[in-house]
């Protein structure tokens, strides 16, 4: 029962990025042939909303689920970092279609030729948690 509230949110989450059309492969590639504003605006909002809602967390001093005061720890700005991981990222993004979110929302819409991408994406994870002490941080 505890995590009911969850797996609603899960539905929710999958009907708003179905409907939206955040995961066809079409709205993806015309954003990257900088096509469209459609994604642009998605992703913006996207953002806007979470530095509003990180703010309210921060503010009124937000609990998670288990009590626990909700703390974000800051990073060091890396430019290497962030670029290398960008590109790796836009680079699987463009490949398949799709990022981390919608790969579970577009097996659950029965295109399950994404299992195969789901699978990798762990792969590649727990890859990288073998190989992250070598890397360079």
């Amino acid at each position: 029962m505890k995590l009911l509230k969850f797996f609603l949110l899960g539905i929710l989450f999958g009907i708003i990025m179905t409907k939206s059309e955040v995961i066809s492969w079409f709205r993806i590639q015309e954003m990257f042939r900088f096509q469209s504003f459609h994604m642009y605006g998605v992703i913006g909002t996207a953002v806007g909303l979470g530095v509003i809602i990180v703010a309210l967390i921060k503010k009124f001093k937000l609990k998670n689920n288990e009590g626990a005061q909700i703390v974000f720890n800051p990073k060091a700005f890396s430019i290497p970092r962030y670029l290398f991981g960008g590109i790796i990222f836009g680079l699987g993004w463009a490949l398949t279609g799709a990022c981390p979110g919608p790969i579970f929302v577009l097996i659950g819409n029965g295109y399950v030729v994404f299992i195969a991408v789901a699978l990798s994406a762990l792969l590649g994870t727990f890859t990288y948690g073998l190989l992250r002490d070598k890397l360079p941080h």
